[in-house]
């Protein structure tokens, strides 16, 4: 990398280190050296004692412990440092925006409040079941091409009560303000993309974002069935006016029709891929779940269906078709191409949570609280983001078994490796610690007199009764299609 790109990159890493510094208001230096030694610690973080251990951290276990029992961290300024910086873009130059929920698990943390059912994924054979924990909602910019980076922008915990689909919609509201105020948007940019994997409403995300420059791209269940706009009303026809057409049903291939879009293209990893589309449909609304409280007319959201079939997958298993939900109508080749693309890309995410949680050691801790739990969760995205600026920094510290690598194309994991070397050029904040002595602490064999109060794992209860639902005992063998929204 040139002088001056170096100098650009440094100049970017150190003023994020300088601004999450001003966002610490109580006990800063020791939350920001937390950091310095999440980062440069040899290995995986397994626990916080560990860490103290750690040369780039000059202050005691006893500081560590205060720091994420009592500091202060102002989330609001974090979040403005994180949306300041450069961000990746797609091919097109529009910002391509991923949302997802993971789970923090604490099965057996009792004495820890707020904590909910999260659903989890194959933890046993051909099960999932529903764990304890605190569930976090991440929103990420994607990069275009292959790549294991994605750059944070917000992490929302989910309280007991809280419906998913309100909050991302406020969450992604407070993102994209964020971003038209750091003027990575402007008039006659393209729009914001945002995407979302099958557990996300993807209709009511557009109805509830309709006033920004964002368009909404999910991923649907293959049991789903829209419709198709509503015919004209001819005169002398006696009734009401049709709001809905034609359903097209996604199981039923005779429901399909001619697609109004039709490309295909020749993949390195999946092969031969066919993308149709469907211009124009939109799910049957009724006045339940997210609706029910709706008091005007329900609207009719049209969008652009996209079937994706691909000829294999890289794991060998039988690839399955795709199906998508674009806000969009009336779209090109060009964008039916980009927007299946960008939905893979969405895959992206799960590369950032598995190193937050594997190596960054964001699930490591046991914290009581869900304030300490999110304080350490906003001090691991602080981290990831300095390795994100710092990549360009970065030497190819590898392995001697590993492949050489292309200085643009080293993973978190190995520019962690060489942060210590890049710490020392670009200096650290903090002051030196003071010499202090150890608090006196419970007398030995005296018991605890103010044991911690116990908390119930919140579950979902039925708006009408308030009372638990009840648990299906068998499984439907002939699934009908969902034909509501």
């Amino acid at each position: 990398m040139h002088d001056a790109g170096a100098a650009g990159v440094s100049g970017d890493l150190t003023h994020f280190r300088q601004e999450f510094h001003r966002s610490l208001s109580k006990r800063p230096d020791a939350l920001f050296e937390l950091v310095d030694a999440v980062l440069c610690a040899d290995g995986p973080v397994r626990s916080l004692p560990e860490l103290s251990l750690v040369g780039e951290h000059r202050r005691g276990h006893g500081g560590l412990y205060a720091g994420l029992a009592r500091g202060r961290l102002d989330a609001d300024r974090l979040r403005g440092a994180l949306v300041a910086g450069p961000l990746p873009r797609a091919a097109d130059g529009r910002l391509v925006l991923a949302v997802d929920i993971t789970c923090w698990l604490r099965p057996e943390a009792h004495t820890s409040p707020q904590r909910i059912l999260c659903h989890t994924y194959g933890r046993g054979k051909d099960t999932h079941i529903m764990v304890p924990g605190w569930p976090y909602s991440v929103v990420v910019a994607l990069e275009t091409g292959r790549s294991s980076w994605t750059a944070p922008l917000d992490a929302v915990r989910l309280a007991p009560g809280d419906d998913a689909a309100t909050v991302t919609a406020q969450q992604v509201r407070q993102v994209v303000s964020r971003l038209l105020e750091a003027n990575h948007w402007r008039p006659g940019d393209p729009e914001i993309l945002l995407v979302a994997d099958a557990g996300y409403d993807g209709p009511r995300l557009a109805f509830l974002l309709h006033d920004l420059p964002v368009i909404v791209l999910v991923r649907m269940r293959s049991d789903r069935v829209l419709r198709r706009p509503a015919p004209a009303h001819l005169p002398g026809t006696r009734g009401r006016p049709r709001r809905h057409g034609d359903e097209f049903v996604f199981g039923d291939p005779a429901t399909w029709g001619q697609p109004d879009v039709t490309t295909r293209t020749d993949t390195r990893l999946y092969g031969p891929a066919l993308a149709r589309a469907w211009n124009r449909l939109h799910p049957r609304l009724t006045r339940r779940t997210t609706w029910a409280t709706h008091i005007e007319k329900l609207p009719i959201i049209e969008g652009t269906v996209i079937r994706l079939e691909v000829g294999r997958l890289p794991s060998g298993a039988v690839p399955k078709p795709v199906w998508l939900w674009h806000s969009g109508i009336d779209l090109n080749p060009v964008m039916v191409d980009l927007l299946w693309q960008a939905f893979l890309r969405r895959f992206d995410i799960e590369h950032t949570f598995r190193m937050l949680k594997q190596t960054l050691g964001w699930t490591s801790p046991k914290l009581r609280t869900p304030e300490q739990g999110d304080r350490w969760t906003w001090l691991i995205l602080a981290a990831y983001t300095q390795l994100r600026l710092a990549r360009g920094l970065a030497a190819d510290l590898r392995r001697p078994w590993e492949k050489t690598t292309r200085p643009d194309r080293l993973t978190p994991a190995r520019v962690r490796r060489g942060f210590r070397h890049i710490r020392t050029t670009i200096g650290s904040p903090t002051t030196a610690p003071k010499p202090t002595r150890p608090g006196p602490g419970r007398p030995a064999g005296r018991p605890n007199q103010r044991p911690a109060p116990r908390h119930d794992v919140h579950t979902v209860t039925s708006p009408d009764t308030h009372q638990p639902r009840k648990r299906k005992t068998t499984k439907s063998t002939t699934p009908r299609p969902r034909r509501t929204g």
